[in-house]
């Protein structure tokens, strides 16, 4: 688990702060290299939401679930900064902001989640009606 959490991080950090330097190594030599790293990008997809559909009916917050609900807000506040500047840069792109705008609210939420949120359910004493009254 430990190699491939550091395959996969430092795959990330490469895809993250030099993707035109790979991007030109890789479509240099064939054009269809381009729909490979879709792909993968795709597989990344599926296995976080395999990750998220496994923890469905468990408790997420505060120490429960946490590395979970931690590496959702890092994939959703990433891509939330990454589509951020690029609908700075470019165009006003209609698919660009919503695509913003959802990245955006899974950003706020898993970051409550993680760095608000206790994982407890707070105990509400209910009152009666009948207590209200006088006997």
């Amino acid at each position: 688990m430990v190699s491939s959490s550091a395959v996969l991080a430092i795959a990330g950090l490469f895809a993250l702060f030099v993707p035109d330097e790979l991007l030109g190594n890789i479509t240099a030599g064939q054009a269809s290299s381009l729909a490979v790293i879709l792909q993968l990008t795709g597989s990344l997809y599926f296995a976080l939401a395999f990750v998220n559909w496994t923890a469905r009916d468990s408790r997420i917050g505060g120490i429960y679930l946490r590395p979970v609900s931690l590496g959702n807000f890092a994939h959703f506040f990433v891509g939330a900064l990454v589509l951020g500047k690029y609908a700075l840069e470019n165009s006003q792109n209609f698919t660009i902001i919503a695509a913003l705008s959802v990245y955006a609210f899974f950003a706020y939420f898993f970051w409550w989640l993680v760095f608000r949120s206790t994982g407890l359910v707070e105990k509400t004493e209910e009152i009666d009606s009948d207590d209200l009254v006088e006997k």
